[in-house]
């Protein structure tokens, strides 16, 4: 019996592969993607799935066709792969409404961000930030996939111990930076963040960290708008029909 063909595509990563290690098949900063088929339709409707969070994970590990370590995938990249996903399910005509106006985005015409190569030390991961009002001088990493789980395991153990418990924020910094004052100890960092960490120092380090870091550029003109904002990835981005 004869094979059936099905068409791919070459997805190129926002970080270039310049994060990953040089065994990591990701290091080539391109990913093979097939189109979506009816396998992929039912994984999208898959209530478990849904209801577990993680239905756009198993879509996009089930359009991968590369041999990559999908945990080690960082969230930049990953956003490339989910715009990737939906064009090749659905087309790149995304409608959505904004400021209360039909909107209509082309996602084909989407780009990486620039990112300043200087930056980036080969297949590593660690970057240098001196806070501008305590001086404290930090370390940090750029998250992957499997750090979001972490986190998300983290922050689900909070919600049972305090139910009004919301400390996103602060988690995700103790999962993203990696010395303080050369103290590389998970307790160091935890203490710092949670004590010593100014507001005006921890938006100064976000705002870094979203400036430098890999990632796709989602934002958009909308009608009547001067300025960029970001586009809404709401249901209709993979249920176009809802």
């Amino acid at each position: 019996m004869s094979e059936f063909k099905l068409p791919t595509e070459v997805v190129e990563l926002p970080s270039k592969g310049l994060l990953y290690s040089e065994e990591s098949g990701l290091k080539s900063g391109k990913i093979e993607m097939k189109y979506m088929t009816a396998k992929e339709e039912d994984i999208l409707t898959n209530q478990s799935y849904i209801s577990k969070g993680v239905v756009l994970d198993k879509l996009m590990q089930s359009l991968i066709v590369s041999k990559i370590d999908y945990n080690s995938l960082l969230l930049g990249d990953k956003n490339a792969i989910m715009v990737a996903a939906r064009i090749l399910g659905y087309g790149s005509e995304y409608k959505f409404t904004y400021g209360g106006e039909d909107q209509t985005v082309d996602l084909s015409l989407i780009e990486n961000k620039e990112i300043d190569e200087s930056l980036f030390k080969e297949g590593n991961n660690q970057f240098e930030f001196t806070l501008p009002h305590s001086k404290n001088h930090i370390t940090f990493r750029f998250l992957s996939h499997k750090d979001e789980k972490s986190i998300q395991r983290e922050l689900d153990g909070l919600k049972k111990i305090n139910k009004d418990a919301s400390p996103e924020l602060t988690t995700r910094l103790k999962h993203m930076i990696t010395s303080v004052e050369g103290k590389t100890e998970t307790k160091d960092i935890r203490d710092f963040v949670d004590n010593y960490l100014l507001a005006k120092d921890s938006r100064a380090l976000r705002e870094h960290i979203k400036k430098i870091q890999p990632d796709v550029d989602l934002t958009f003109f909308p009608d009547g708008y001067e300025n960029r904002v970001s586009i809404p990835v709401g249901v209709s981005f993979f249920w176009p029909d809802v």
